[in-house]
């Protein structure tokens, strides 16, 4: 019995004494204190979520539901944090195991408070693309990143700091550090500068169709601190450095306020001047007719003229813009005039020319003897007659 005693206090003693002078019983306990509110986390911020979201809609602005939906991840840090502070306190330790808990417990509620302004930043992106007269998408994308890349470097510091790291020393020590990488990234700040200079200047921003001469030509999917991507018809992507699309030119074709036909046709030079007239007023008329052209001079010019007389045609100039920039629609409106403008010349008599020749002969000679004995003529003979 009295070894059965004694390893009964062995017990109790190892269950008191525990881990580094901690209660076995104690550390027991602080563990299911903190998986207790770990399952009471998901009720604990089904019920906040819950009852802000009644309050969130008593209101006619969208922009706190938007907060709410982006606070949802920072509310349910809120049982981890409550739960590793009262396990700590339960613990009741002291000394240096203290200052570590006291720490751990500061940089989780640090973490969430940061982590709460980080997502709140989404919500400003939705209330700032209502500007967007006077900031582009772009330049609302590049906003929200440099506020979030800002939270997170004042959050690290803010932890760093919380366990006594000097995070001014560290910024100094990278300054050398930053000087040295500076001159080895030149191309890349250069690149960033044009990129803020590109949005700036609304030269191009997502979705349009722009063409850079010898490079690419394309439709902008993204415009990056370094590079801009544009994917080309063939569905292949293209990343361009920004700084080439600042020093070079960029042709927008997507801010063509109209699309242009620029056509010649010719005519054969039996057309008389009068069907060439018809012909001119028919086209005339069939432009500032139809819907699909654009007829306001202020906006557009529109020309139909006879031009130039070529060597094989009476050439008549036609310079018009339609209504559409759309390049498909554009097209259907092409192939119609295109009809049209066969139907009004073969209307009038008249027919398109095609490079011909025409031999003047100014005579023959009068003797059949002397035609046969021409160069590259021979005798007509039966053998040959077929």
């Amino acid at each position: 019995m009295e070894d059965l005693s004694t390893f009964w206090e062995i017990t109790l003693d190892v269950w008191n004494q525990g881990v580094f002078g901690l209660s076995i019983g104690h550390i027991v306990t602080s563990i299911v204190i903190f998986f207790a509110f770990l399952v009471i986390r998901r009720l604990f911020s089904r019920l906040v979520i819950n009852r802000l979201k009644v309050l969130t809609l008593k209101t006619k602005n969208s922009v706190d539901d938007h907060a709410l939906e982006a606070l949802e991840g920072p509310i349910r840090m809120i049982p981890i944090a409550l739960g590793v502070f009262f396990s700590l306190d339960h613990l009741n330790l002291d000394g240096e195991a203290a200052v570590l808990g006291n720490n751990l417990v500061r940089s989780l509620i640090a973490y969430t408070l940061f982590y709460a302004v980080f997502k709140l930043i989404d919500p400003l992106d939705f209330l700032l693309h209502r500007f967007t007269t006077i900031l582009t998408s772009i330049m609302v994308d590049w906003i929200i990143k440099a506020l979030k890349i800002c939270v997170v470097l004042l959050g690290a510091a803010s932890i760093l700091e919380l366990w006594g790291i000097n995070v001014g020393a560290i910024i100094a020590g990278l300054g050398l550090f930053g000087v040295a990488v500076a001159l080895g990234a030149q191309d890349l700040f250069k690149n960033l500068i044009a990129g803020i200079l590109i949005i700036a200047e609304k030269r191009f921003s997502r979705g349009d169709w722009v063409r850079i001469e010898g490079i690419v030509e394309g439709t902008v999917e993204d415009i990056g601190f370094r590079s801009t991507r544009i994917r080309r018809f063939d569905k292949a992507p293209v990343y361009v450095p920004n700084a080439k699309l600042a020093d070079n030119a960029v042709i927008n074709f997507s801010k063509m306020t109209n699309r242009r036909i620029y056509w010649k046709i010719g005519v054969e030079y039996d057309t008389t001047s009068e069907q060439l007239r018809k012909i001119v007023q028919e086209i005339k008329d069939h432009l500032y007719g139809t819907e699909a052209f654009e007829t306001d001079d202020a906006r557009a010019t529109t020309l139909v003229n006879v031009d130039s007389f070529n060597s094989s045609s009476i050439d008549i100039m036609i310079y018009c813009f339609t209504k559409t920039t759309n390049w498909g629609d554009w097209m259907n409106i092409k192939e119609d005039f295109a009809l049209k403008l066969k139907e009004i010349v073969e209307g009038n008599n008249s027919a398109f020319a095609f490079p011909t020749s025409t031999l003047h002969v100014a005579s023959l000679p009068e003797s059949p003897a002397q035609v046969q004995n021409l160069p590259g003529l021979e005798p007509e003979t039966p053998l040959n007659k077929g």
